[in-house]
């Protein structure tokens, strides 16, 4: 159903992209937008076994695409070096295809905000973070994305690079 990765000698091991996807801090969706259009949107994110979960107004574009389609993709950059003498980009990136659905179930939302508070308010106080969270409760979405299949992709240098240091 998923296409391989074509060029294989540059093809980051799974459990390397599951690390960028815990790592990174935002990454791009895309959802099929209004009219047959694709519709990309950068986001924040948290990565939690097996499933990406964010948050969304309760109306708007993204809810509506979700609600169109639960097919999507979602991209994290990991690195972007650009090597301007050379004509390249040292990058390493994730690419996971799967499934969309707001989640419904009120404890799982409660504990999918928490978990996405925890990760940018880290410093933050449990007290605040409920306060906050609970002011909010009715004006939020919280949306997964089931993933199917991951393929993380570095530069054909970094790729050289890294073969040449096992050597």
């Amino acid at each position: 159903m998923f296409r391989s990765m074509r060029r294989k000698n540059q093809e980051i091991p799974r459990e390397e992209a599951l690390h960028i996807l815990k790592e990174g801090s935002h990454g791009v969706l895309a959802l099929s937008g209004d009219d047959g259009y694709p519709y990309a949107l950068p986001i924040s994110y948290v990565y939690d076994d097996g499933r990406i979960i964010f948050h969304s107004a309760l109306a708007g574009h993204k809810i509506d695409a979700v609600r169109r389609s639960e097919k999507a993709s979602f991209c994290v950059v990991a690195s972007d070096d650009v090597v301007p003498l050379e004509y390249t980009t040292k990058y390493r990136s994730v690419i996971v295809f799967g499934r969309v659905t707001i989640v419904e179930d009120e404890e799982r939302r409660y504990q999918d905000i928490m978990k996405l508070s925890l990760k940018y308010a880290y410093d933050d106080t449990e007290e605040h973070r409920k306060n906050v969270i609970g002011k909010s409760w009715n004006s939020f979405s919280i949306i997964e994305l089931e993933i199917e299949h991951i393929t993380g992709k570095e530069s054909s240098t970094l790729s050289r690079e890294r073969d040449s240091s096992r050597r």
